[in-house]
């Protein structure tokens, strides 16, 4: 996305980003507010003439280079740290934290409409493949696999597994209960061999309903809340 910035020359909207990598507008939004504070991206607001809300316009700050993934693997520590050591429960803070941010990732149907079950599981393995996770859906019917053979945060999912993993199964929930689909993440197992993650989805047997759910209605086994 830094890359993409570098070379575009101009300021570029949400939109562009997001149609040039093929992410959907809330996850480019995400990760260029994210460049935004990591100060390799400058974010301003479009001047208009016509009528209608203007633009934010982010564009790529003068020598930014690709030093940005090491910043963000430090501000990953730090913060994962952080939670860990300063916070009663942090498996269930973070997992809280990844569900409310799902619900803001999620591309929420129109009103009255409920997300089937195939189209809530494609939406689930797109919002992790654009993660990172390189997803693969595996099994059908009531209880089904996705196995996540890449942690884009790895490093900091092994130093501290129960805040980095738990936000990841918090960011599943909670999109599938913004869809309000018949689906729940029901757990997920850390590193089942090196490069493997495997989370657990399984069918409430309804044709939705997940919209009133919260993160208390899914497993809290710390163990198997993961990656």
């Amino acid at each position: 996305m830094l890359a993409i910035l570098q070379d575009a020359g101009v300021p570029l909207g949400v939109a562009d980003v997001a149609s040039r990598m093929g992410l959907h507008p809330n996850t480019a939004r995400f990760h260029l507010d994210g460049l935004v504070e990591s100060g390799l991206v400058d974010r301003t607001t479009e001047t208009r003439d016509e009528p209608g809300r203007p633009r934010a316009l982010y564009a790529a700050r003068p020598g930014s280079t690709q030093a940005g993934q090491r910043s963000y693997r430090l501000l990953a520590e730090i913060l994962t740290s952080y939670l860990a050591s300063n916070t009663p429960k942090p498996s269930k803070a973070a997992r809280e934290a990844g569900f409310t941010w799902g619900r803001y990732l999620a591309d929420r149907p129109p009103p009255y409409r409920r997300t089937d079950v195939t189209a809530a599981t494609d939406q689930l393995v797109r919002m992790l493949d654009e993660i990172g996770f390189d997803p693969e859906l595996h099994g059908s019917g009531r209880k089904r696999d996705v196995l996540l053979h890449h942690c884009p945060f790895r490093e900091a999912a092994i130093e501290h597994r129960e805040v980095v993993c738990s936000v990841h199964l918090g960011l599943m929930q909670g999109m599938l209960a913004e869809l309000d689909s018949p689906l729940v993440a029901e757990s997920l197992d850390p590193f089942v061999e090196p490069s493997l993650c495997v989370a657990h989805i399984t069918s409430n047997g309804t044709s939705g309903g997940g919209g009133s759910r919260g993160t208390t209605g899914a497993r809290t086994d710390n163990r198997r809340a993961a990656s």
